[in-house]
């Protein structure tokens, strides 16, 4: 059953009562005689998951392919890295000079 506040207008006391949706609603104070006015606030609610947000609700943007111009100024990386080792290099290099002789 929901929990209804009640504030008098003439002498300003506040009243909570606990009332069921279909119960008539109280119209005097019990302290001094006095018309009572319902009393609104907001309520505490919070919302868990996805789906509340207005960017939750729209869909992931589609990816689109790099230009042309970036993916020439971009090496693979296979001619970035040297699998080879500096004894390796050393040796290679004086038979590439022979040849040249």
């Amino acid at each position: 059953m929901p929990t209804y506040e009640y504030a008098c207008t003439e002498c300003g006391k506040h009243v909570e009562v606990v009332q069921s949706m279909s119960d008539a609603p109280l119209d005097t104070c019990a302290t001094c005689g006095g018309r009572l006015r319902k009393v609104f606030s907001p309520i505490g609610i919070v919302f868990k998951g996805s789906g509340f947000y207005s960017t939750d609700s729209r869909g992931k943007p589609a990816k689109t392919e790099p230009a042309a111009a970036d993916k020439r100024d971009k090496k693979p990386a296979a001619e970035t890295t040297s699998t080879a080792s500096s004894s390796e290099k050393a040796a290679t290099k004086p038979k590439a000079a022979e040849k040249s002789a």
